[in-house]
């Protein structure tokens, strides 16, 4: 009775071929860890801002116009006023009729701190519907 060897005498050839299982499992929890993590990435403050070129004047039936200069002089319709006017101007506005719109006319060159502490005595007053003018590129 002949036994045969249980070895084996060539050693088996090497894989010619990439496993792609683990690749794509690698893969699969990427693409859940980023659907997860992408929207805690975004920003907590939504805006959305108004595209110059479309702003239209709104149909509001009774508004306020507020303008400030680049030198921080501040107007109520064509007339200049100063902030303490400008403040007692806004509540005798809001007492009278509180669903009044600000249209705010803000130079390019005024500066943004100044237009805030505007925008702070507006709503201080008790006006809360604030319109930004600005106005439409010309045609090209």
């Amino acid at each position: 009775m002949a036994f045969g060897r249980l070895e084996r005498s060539d050693l088996p050839k090497p894989m010619g071929e990439i496993n792609m299982t683990p690749l794509i499992d690698v893969m699969l929890v990427l693409l859940v860890i980023f659907m997860i993590t992408a929207p805690l990435m975004s920003s907590s403050l939504r805006m959305d801002l108004p595209q110059s070129a479309a702003g239209t004047p709104s149909d509001a039936p009774q508004f306020l116009a507020v303008a400030i200069t680049p030198d921080g002089s501040l107007y109520i319709g064509d007339s200049k006023v100063g902030p303490a006017e400008f403040q007692v101007r806004i509540k005798a506005q809001a007492q009278a009729r509180p669903d009044t719109e600000v249209q705010l006319r803000a130079d390019k060159a005024a500066p943004y701190g100044q237009v805030a502490e505007l925008i702070g005595w507006v709503q201080a007053g008790g006006l809360n519907r604030i319109a930004f003018v600005t106005e439409t590129p010309a045609a090209p």
